[in-house]
């Protein structure tokens, strides 16, 4: 969606957020909280109304017929379908945010697959020029001051809000990204924070050859440490952990969360174990300092990179060298191939991105002052005892990520034909237009439509996270079906893209505003739950699974900085795409499995591209209509 964070010098609704120089408002971002809205309730019988809409492209007209039914009876007055509402109505009255806890429980916590792959994303950056291990030791600390400069202005609270269509954002996943954890629990886990509060976190955690290191990156007169003398500390880091026969524990937190939550328990039953996961779990991210990549050709080495960001290439490469529950690891390999991969609990990717973006920025810059001359003491390496049993868990763990590896199928794709300014340049919002190219890819690939996830932000209100964009709409089924149809004229194709592109406008402005149907409809399933009473009708049905079965999960996550965001699919037969629109190029990641034989990343990449390029000569050959 078109997430135009536009920065703080926008006209502010309040003048408590004026950017002061020094003098820090007390509370500055609890006032700007505080002034956000809550997040509505949809009315019920809009949501209904909608949710039959939304089912018509990707159902039979007979499972349509049979929902229509289950419909009428769950909206009749007096029914399940309001009790349930009012019951999400009182909930909304008494809560910050009706949603969130739900939702982060739902689609994270209780989440029971490993999270790699299957929730955490990746970000490639672009290739850095070093060879070497000093140069890798030189850009990693640079990025490290980058992060501690980021974060002072999270700390004094001077993060310059954020506004989409004039209306400010919501900041507070900017709160919960450094100095936090995913902890595994036996049927949920729980996330720490270590932002606030008196102990404060004062270090971060380096991996190298799966050997964990706490290092202190403030001075004790409390200034962070300059990229000189963090080179120094990394140094002393890279030379106490050149062996490379060490058991590889951070792999652990790549399998299955109930298999890790009984790995967990155990490990940290062991006092050294404990103080060494609690000493992660406390830092304020992660920075993996990576082997080299093994040597690819330039065409698949950012999909390869990719791979790298998402599960470490296995378990005889650098997925050992992660600890996949700390909300951010910054990646750094020898061969100057680079990125982050996030735990997605507490995050979104646009506030990830800002991050990146401001690092990005801040590794250009020269260095300024001379460094402190203090000699500073060892990194701390974090020492574990491996019992028998632990080692079981680890061999277990490798098993299982190495199936995971070899079942991922990613290819990132860089398309050179034009990017974000032929689509503006036609009045066509770029997202609409990447979002129906998607739909035009899989309709020729498969002949038929499907569930389609793209992810709106929620942002405009307090403590919002997302709700669905469906992109697979009726009008957008009209479009691909006329696109390839040899009786349709070239103008009738070129006015339907346009009315699909004007739907999917609409309905990301009907998100954006609190009103699409997903979570809505979420809502009244889990209030249903908590009522304990029985599971209405409306969710058992076929039709339900099917619109809740997303073979597309997509997302535009934009940057200022030549990157693509990448995530795995979310169901066994679906793909993952994620892309980043640049003014003249577009960035895609596209994931998919192996084990599934219907799809394929590079297939769909190369549907993907003609399918842009067919509707860029549609649009050109095509005078613009009376639309």
């Amino acid at each position: 969606m078109d997430r135009k964070q536009k920065q703080a010098e926008k006209a502010r609704p309040c003048g408590l957020l004026k950017q002061t120089a020094l003098n820090k408002i007390p509370g500055r971002f609890q006032l700007h909280q505080e002034a956000l809205p809550h997040l509505p309730v949809p009315p019920l019988q809009q949501t209904l109304d909608r949710y039959l809409l939304a089912l018509q492209p990707i159902v039979s007209p007979e499972e349509l017929s049979h929902t229509q039914g289950l419909v009428e009876e769950f909206r009749k007055p007096g029914g399940v379908g309001e009790r349930l509402q009012k019951g999400l109505e009182r909930r909304a009255r008494k809560t910050e945010n009706w949603l969130s806890d739900w939702w982060l429980k739902t689609a994270y916590l209780e989440y029971r697959l490993p999270v790699v792959v299957h929730s955490s994303p990746g970000v490639v950056l672009p290739k850095q020029d070093f060879l070497d291990r000093q140069g890798q030791l030189r850009f990693a600390a640079k990025l490290i001051e980058g992060i501690l400069d980021f974060k002072a202005m999270i700390d004094n609270e001077t993060l310059p809000v954020e506004y989409m269509g004039g209306k400010p954002l919501c900041m507070n996943q900017y709160y919960q990204i450094l100095s936090s954890c995913r902890i595994p629990g036996p049927k949920r886990d729980s996330i720490v924070n270590y932002a606030k509060g008196k102990k404060q976190s004062r270090h971060i955690t380096v991996v190298h050859n799966f050997q964990f290191f706490e290092l202190d990156v403030y001075n004790s007169d409390g200034s962070p440490l300059t990229a000189d003398q963090l080179f120094v500390q990394l140094e002393k880091i890279w030379n106490t952990s050149l062996q490379t026969n060490k058991e590889p524990v951070g792999i652990l937190t790549t399998n299955h969360r109930n298999s890790w939550a009984k790995a967990y328990s155990n490990l940290i039953k062991d006092k050294t174990n404990k103080e060494s996961v609690r000493a992660i779990e406390k830092s304020i991210c992660t920075v993996c300092l990576d082997a080299p990549m093994p040597r690819v050709s330039d065409d698949i080495y950012k999909s390869r990179v990719a791979a790298q960001m998402l599960h470490g290439g296995g378990s005889r490469l650098n997925s050992g060298n992660r600890w996949f529950d700390k909300t951010l690891q910054f990646i750094i390999a020898e061969d100057g191939s680079c990125g982050l991969v996030y735990e997605h609990a507490p995050s979104e990717g646009p506030p990830i991105v800002a991050l990146l973006d401001h690092i990005v920025e801040f590794t250009k810059k020269p260095e300024v002052g001379k460094s402190s001359t203090v000699p500073l003491p060892m990194p701390k390496k974090l020492r574990f005892n491996i019992t028998p049993e632990i080692k079981n868990d680890i061999e277990d763990a490798k098993q299982n990520l190495n199936i995971m590896v070899e079942d991922l199928d990613i290819k990132v794709m860089v398309f050179h034909h034009f990017g974000k300014g032929f689509p503006k340049s036609e009045k066509i919002s770029p997202d609409a237009f990447i979002q129906l190219a998607l739909q035009l890819a899989y309709y020729r690939m498969y002949g038929h439509a499907c569930a389609t996830y793209e992810s709106a932000s929620l942002r405009m209100f307090r403590l919002g996270r997302t709700d669905t964009i469906r992109s697979a709409s009726v009008a957008s089924l009209n479009f691909v079906q006329s696109m390839d149809s040899p009786d349709k004229l070239e103008q009738e194709k070129a006015d339907l893209l346009r009315k699909a592109t004007q739907a999917h406008r609409e309905y990301t402005d009907m998100a954006i505003r609190g009103n699409a149907i997903d979570r809505h409809l979420l809502g009244l399933k889990l209030q249903a739950i908590e009522d304990l009473v029985s599971i209405p009708e409306l969710f058992m049905d076929t039709a339900y699974a099917v619109a809740m079965h997303f073979n597309l999960s997509t997302s535009q996550v934009p940057a200022k900085t030549d990157c693509v965001m990448c995530f795995g699919p979310v169901v066994p037969d679906g793909y993952g795409v994620c892309y980043n629109p640049m003014e003249e190029h577009i960035n895609f990641a596209i994931s998919a499995f192996n084990s599934c034989a219907d799809t394929n990343a590079a297939r769909m990449a190369h549907y993907l591209e003609k399918a842009l390029l067919d509707m860029r000569i549609l649009l050109q050959a095509a005078p613009k209509s009376k639309l």
